[in-house]
């Protein structure tokens, strides 16, 4: 018995137990657990308990939403915002990202359009927003340019310097291939700027993985190279060899020798029309679409040997360069050239264009660098060099490298101010042939007489790529998706022309006449009522088909009038052609000729 009264009263001390208050509660919430603890004791349901508890938890937090709404406070640290709402987008990034503006002219009736038409405003205001705000986020990085210290030119700091500042990546981009056998060279980089392609002008041939240091492949052709130059992707370049044109595979097997394009002197590709212009030394820019193997167009110029080229990237316009110091624009849809500009008082000796297609550099035999607004095609700034640019070449940020001989020059802004010095300066070991700025690096590629030289040249790549465009991080299973995609969405050369913005403009000329051929050809001007639009009649009797017929029948009474005279002026007309022509012909037979006086003359 002693057991079972012990039992009782130990079991009675621990039910009258306290049970601990949460730390986030206060005193009276104390009170509230202690009484309902005890309500435990008396046998109520746990599940009431829980739900009862939940439903205090939810309406507090409701109330402390509402004070945080009212006061604009921080729940956790109870102070008011300093910023509140979102953060603001300057109106300049918003415009950058702006893809149309807001409609107000559409009629009131139409309220269903209208509610679309707003809709599509709206969203489009959002995207904009938030393309703005997230570029403004993650485009923070500025071009990294050379900055000397105090009474130091940025033109003295060696390669080597460069190349013992930065890491060990970045270093490794600054290299030279001695190849004195072969040379001169010249160079071209793939699109996404992987791949190098050199050709010696003695045969020498090879395409590598210049970044890895990778050898793809390596030939002698045999005779003279006098371009080289990639195709749409890494797959496939073309060499412009002593007498014809030749394709080459990333392996070194021949392709295709084709034999139309002779005497080729210089190629650019365009890469989204799959164009390869070749410029010849008998005076012929002929064009090859590389999708079909078939020649295009082929324009003689009659301006003689053609040795200097380049292309304009914003419109595929050619710019060829002439030895009486012009430089004409060519498009594969005309026998003309499309502008010619006197740019030199000598003959053209390199031609470079940016990439905005906004400006274009030249220099000349008479020692002169001269920038060109293609816009108005007018000349912005001079330069003087004291021994000429025999070769240029533009970065995708602007910076511009000029070759004087066995020097390569690097000059920044040269269309926005007068330039008094370059911004870097480099002497390589033989003339330079061929100069080519990397694309998303900043490598300047120079191809000389003693084989081939890889420039360090901070800010002149740009840094952000398009993935769905130029991906060097690419597979090569993306390779071929992507190449299926862009010969889906290839341009047709009829489209270049030398401002890409008229192509979606309407050509009111045209329009004003083919109506005026519509108005002879049906005796009455079309346009010149408006439709009749028929009222519609209630409880379903205004079916589609009758609706056509009321218009049909109106048109037809408004237009007969119209057409009867017009019938009767047509037959007026052919009934008087018809009585001249039978005069005409009366005339002709009744008309004597010189022989008639020896025929006999029937008298009965």
């Amino acid at each position: 018995m002693a057991s079972a009264e012990e039992a009782t009263k130990h079991t009675h001390v621990e039910k009258t137990k306290k049970v601990p208050g949460r730390y986030w509660k206060g005193s009276g919430e104390d009170k509230k657990d202690e009484h309902r603890a005890g309500g435990d004791v008396q046998g109520d349901n746990p599940a009431e308990r829980d739900s009862q508890n939940h439903h205090h938890d939810g309406s507090a937090r409701k109330k402390k939403r509402k004070a945080v709404g009212k006061n604009g406070k921080n729940p956790i640290s109870r102070k008011s915002d300093p910023f509140p709402g979102s953060a603001p987008v300057p109106e300049e990034k918003r415009l950058k990202f702006r893809r149309k503006m807001k409609s107000n002219t559409l009629p009131h009736h139409l309220t269903k359009l209208r509610r679309v038409v707003a809709s599509s405003e709206a969203a489009s205001e959002i995207t904009e927003k938030e393309s703005a705000r997230y570029d403004q986020l993650l485009l923070q990085e500025d071009a990294g340019f050379l900055e000397g210290d105090e009474d130091e030119d940025t033109c003295t700091i060696s390669q080597e310097d460069i190349a013992e500042a930065v890491d060990i990546t970045a270093g490794a981009k600054y290299f030279n291939l001695n190849l004195s056998q072969f040379g001169p060279y010249r160079l071209d980089y793939s699109k996404t700027g992987r791949q190098l392609l050199l050709g010696g002008k003695r045969g020498h041939v090879a395409c590598l993985d210049w970044q890895t240091k990778q050898l793809m492949c390596e030939i002698n052709v045999m005779e003279t190279v006098n371009d080289v130059k990639w195709l749409h992707s890494e797959a496939m370049y073309a060499v412009a060899q002593k007498k014809w044109l030749y394709i080459y595979d990333s392996s070194g097997i021949e392709l295709h020798c084709i034999r139309k394009f002779n005497d080729v002197l210089r190629m650019q590709f365009l890469p989204y029309h799959f164009l390869l212009a070749t410029a010849s030394a008998t005076g012929f820019l002929q064009y090859l679409d590389v999708s079909v193997g078939k020649e295009v167009a082929a324009v003689c110029t009659k301006a003689g040997r053609l040795d200097v080229m380049c292309q304009n990237p914003q419109n595929a316009v050619v710019h060829l360069g002439h030895s009486n110091g012009t430089v004409t624009l060519w498009s594969p849809n005309q026998k003309e050239a499309l502008v010619k500009m006197l740019c030199h008082q000598g003959g053209v000796r390199s031609v470079a264009v940016d990439k905005t297609g906004t400006y274009m550099v030249t220099s000349g035999m008479d020692k002169k660098l001269k920038v060109f607004d293609i816009r108005t095609f007018k000349p912005l700034q001079s330069y003087f060099l004291p021994a000429g640019a025999a070769s240029l070449s533009l970065s995708q940020r602007g910076l511009l490298s000029a070759a004087t001989g066995d020097i390569v020059q690097v000059y920044r802004d040269v269309w926005n101010t007068p330039v008094k010095k370059p911004y870097m300066a480099h002497k390589v070991h033989g003339a330079v042939w061929g100069l080519h700025f990397c694309p998303f690096e900043d490598v300047l590629g120079v191809g000389h007489g003693e084989g081939f030289t890889s420039m360090l040249v901070p800010g002149a790549g740009e840094p952000n790529f398009d993935g769905l465009d130029s991906n060097p991080y690419r597979s090569a299973k993306q390779r071929q998706e992507w190449e299926v995609k862009a010969l889906l969405e290839k341009i047709n050369p009829e489209l270049i022309t030398l401002d890409p913005g008229k192509l979606g403009q309407v050509d009111f000329a045209t329009f004003e006449q083919k109506h005026q051929d519509k108005v002879k050809a049906l005796g009455y001007d079309p346009l010149a009522k408006d439709k009749f639009k028929p009222r519609m009649r209630k409880k379903g009797r205004s079916s589609t088909g009758g609706v056509e017929r009321r218009k049909n029948q109106v048109a037809h009474e408004d237009q007969r009038g119209v057409i009867i005279a017009t019938l009767a002026e047509k037959a007026k007309t052919e009934k008087e052609r018809e009585t001249k022509n039978k005069k005409t012909v009366e005339s002709a037979a009744v008309q004597r000729s010189a022989l008639d006086r020896f025929r006999k003359v029937n008298t009965k």
